[in-house]
């Protein structure tokens, strides 16, 4: 059964006889269920279970709850997924070109794909292709809640098979799409039938274009190209071959102006950096625009504006409804990154760094003049706020609560270089998770906190409970644990806490201590067990810090925490070519965090 297919439009269509649904950058892929194990289809009719061992693993966990219900065809996307409405093609793209078996487990591990289901085509052997679109929708959600799988995208869940969500008005989610910057909508029409390898105008995309202008330097006569650039530092740096989108006039005009003011060698005519056009595209895949097509000149343009900070700019627009003032303000002079760069860095990491914020009441430390410098503090929400800024009321505080992509950059443009978080939700009375705080007398001694991490991991271990690490994007280390929702009181917690702390300070005297008063602690390494209390807070995984090199408090993986490791390698940059390069290692905080046996661990202390 190959896929119906998907005709382009450039208008959203608008009726009571559309669906829409977010457009995912992935693989189509058709799962056909009939014996144990399913078969994953490309449009092609390859098999790609070899590609998506995650899924099929996934599969065989459910395989009893499913077996009465097959044969089971689904059709559906193959999605890595970055936040609810976005899938990261260019790692679609690196795993679809991996062949070792090795490399794609380790893969899969790091960036567990989804399969994103649309379709219901066959239940318990019954084809449901001649049926309308609303039906087959119905069915598949009666299937999903059987199942108890999800009925909408949450790209956090760790069930991998999760069946879209479905709108009636293309608006609401056209706004998420360009929020969150994802590839685009599809309308489909509501009583339309499931046709294999047909092209079908009641199946509609409408993508997210975004606009990138470029240096046109370059034209290949031979095949009727234009090259197009940008500077990456002083040299010109080619992203882009196109000539689709344009009219014939313009086309003649551009050849026109290459003839009269570039230089030919061979078919090809060269050009100094002299006119600029934007290039509507998809995406950005590392080397080249995806999609390009011709969209306007812009002529007024200094081809020097045409930069790589500019190109990032155009690829990952601001929401239209948060206004940003004084982009270009520095905000970590001495790295070069002014508050655009931090709001961009905020855009880039907002899929792991709002799931730690979200519901939280908020501690913000703002630097109004950028970092370092004069600085405060703000717990109380502001009278006036946009709309998409929620906040709660807890004791005499109106406190903001960031749950949003807006919100976080309308933080952002107010210079919140810092998030600090409660161990609590504001729906909670108990911890969600245990922190210890490893703080060395300076950076200097960072190795005491190497050291400590280390030996609090083997108790952890000891104990069965799984922990996580990050830097404290200054000049310690602090370590997770996370708990069950609403399971235990900060007094029982604190009996672990505190045994652990003062078990490793009996251990080890001369390098740590529990002494809170700085000048008794003569440069050993305090184990903060106190500090873990309702009301106080910490900061948040993710988040800047104020200090002049813009570190991150880092999530690490525990293969990391050696002699090598430094906090100043934790920067902004390299924060985010981190996450690209080995993923997220809270990933499955909280989803751990629900199985963690803490009743265990508490039953055995207090019986010792």
């Amino acid at each position: 059964m190959k896929p119906m297919l998907l005709t382009e439009t450039i208008e959203t269509p608008i009726g009571e006889e559309w669906l829409y649904e977010t457009k995912y950058d992935g693989f189509r892929c058709v799962l056909e269920w009939e014996h144990e194990e399913p078969i994953l289809k490309s449009r092609n009719d390859n098999e790609l279970n070899h590609l998506f061992p995650e899924i099929i693993e996934f599969c065989m966990r459910i395989y009893d709850q499913i077996k009465p219900l097959l044969p089971l065809v689904l059709d559906g996307e193959l999605v890595y997924l970055t936040n609810h409405f976005k899938s990261d093609f260019s790692l679609v793209q690196k795993r679809g070109r991996m062949q070792n078996r090795e490399v794609i487990s380790d893969h899969a591990k790091r960036f567990p794909f989804h399969y994103v289901v649309f379709d219901l085509l066959k239940l318990q052997g019954e084809i449901q292709t001649s049926r309308y679109l609303k039906t087959r929708k119905q069915q598949l959600t009666k299937l999903f809640t059987t199942l108890k799988l999800p009925t909408n995208i949450n790209y956090q869940d760790e069930r991998l098979i999760q069946a879209i969500e479905n709108f009636e008005d293309s608006e609401t989610l056209w706004h998420s799409i360009t929020a969150y910057n994802g590839e685009g909508i599809i309308a489909k029409k509501k009583t339309s039938k499931w046709l294999s390898n047909i092209r079908s105008k009641d199946w509609l995309k409408i993508k997210n274009w975004r606009y990138v202008t470029v240096i046109v330097h370059k034209y290949d006569k031979g095949n009727g190209y234009f090259h197009g650039s940008i500077y990456q530092q002083v040299n010109l740096k080619e992203i882009v071959i196109f000539r689709h989108g344009m009219t014939d006039e313009e086309r003649k005009i551009l050849v026109t102006f290459f003839q009269k003011n570039g230089t030919k060698v061979h078919e090809t005519w060269e050009l100094e950096p002299s006119i600029c056009v934007d290039i509507a595209c998809i995406d950005f895949d590392g080397s080249k625009l995806r999609e390009p097509r011709f969209h306007a000149f812009r002529l007024e343009i200094d081809p020097q504006a045409c930069n790589w900070l500019q190109m990032q700019r155009q690829l990952i627009p601001i929401p239209e409804n948060v206004q940003i003032t004084h982009s270009d303000k520095p905000v970590w002079p001495e790295m070069g990154i002014t508050k655009d760069g931090y709001l961009h860095y905020l855009q880039m990491i907002s899929s792991y760094l709002l799931p730690f914020l979200h519901d939280r009441p908020l501690t913000l430390i703002r630097y109004p003049h950028g970092a370092p410098g004069e600085s405060f503090y703000q717990k109380s929400s502001p009278d006036k706020l946009p709309d998409y800024v929620t906040n709660a009321r807890i004791a005499d505080i109106n406190f903001m609560v960031c749950n949003n992509i807006e919100t976080l950059l309308w933080l952002g443009n107010q210079l919140a270089l810092e998030f600090h978080i409660p161990f609590q939700t504001i729906h909670t009375e108990k911890p969600t998770e245990i922190v210890f705080d490893l703080d060395p007398p300076s950076v200097n001694e960072f190795s005491l906190a190497i050291h400590a991490a280390r030996q609090l991991k083997e108790i952890f271990d000891y104990f069965k409970l799984q922990s996580f690490v990050k830097t404290s994007g200054g000049k310690g280390l602090q370590l997770y644990i996370p708990l069950p929702e609403n399971a235990f009181s900060y007094e029982e917690v604190r009996i672990f806490t505190e045994f652990v702390c003062v078990f490793l300070c009996q251990q080890r005297p001369e390098l740590y201590t529990i002494e809170r008063l700085k000048k008794n602690r003569q440069k050993k390494l305090y184990l903060d067990y106190v500090q873990h209390a309702e009301g106080k807070t910490i900061i948040s995984p993710y988040s800047t810090r104020g200090n002049n090199m813009g570190l991150v408090a880092t999530p690490l993986f525990w293969d990391e925490v050696n002699q090598q490791l430094r906090p100043e390698k934790f920067t902004i940059p390299t924060v985010l070519a981190r996450i690209k390069d080995s993923g997220n290692p809270f990933r499955n905080f909280r989803e751990i965090g629900g199985k963690q046996d803490f009743l265990s661990v508490l039953h055995h202390l207090r019986n010792s």
